[in-house]
């Protein structure tokens, strides 16, 4: 994990990427700044995929908010069971590290709740 020497964030305040709360306009504000900060990054990519790999829920990492990678880490279950994807207007992946189609239990993807689950529990 020697790319994250390399992060534009090395010298910020960490608490710029994890707001009190998500909604409002100051936690947004907030959020926006530290995705300022990202998408000057360097290793936004790797940034992202380690977020993504463990399962990291809080916080701004490779210039996503908890939502945005929660909707990234549902797409790569539907993708991992062959389903199709969410078609144009989602956005794309973008050149970043692909992952293996395993959860962080170990399991498969295709081992993971059905939509119909991840619907109600989001609710």
């Amino acid at each position: 994990m020697d790319w994250w020497q390399s992060a534009a964030c090395v010298d910020e305040d960490p608490e710029l990427f994890f707001p009190v709360g998500a909604a409002g306009p100051a936690a947004q504000a907030q959020q926006a700044q530290a995705k300022e900060v990202c998408h000057r990054c360097p290793v936004i990519h790797q940034c992202l995929a380690y977020a993504l790999d463990t399962g990291v829920t809080h916080g701004v990492w490779g210039g996503t908010d908890e939502e945005e990678r929660r909707v990234l880490r549902r797409r790569e279950r539907r993708q991992a069971r062959g389903a199709p994807s969410p078609g144009p207007g989602a956005p794309p992946r973008g050149g970043q590290p692909s992952h293996s189609g395993r959860r962080r239990d170990g399991r498969s993807a295709a081992h993971a709740p059905s939509r119909r689950s991840d619907q109600r529990a989001s609710r």
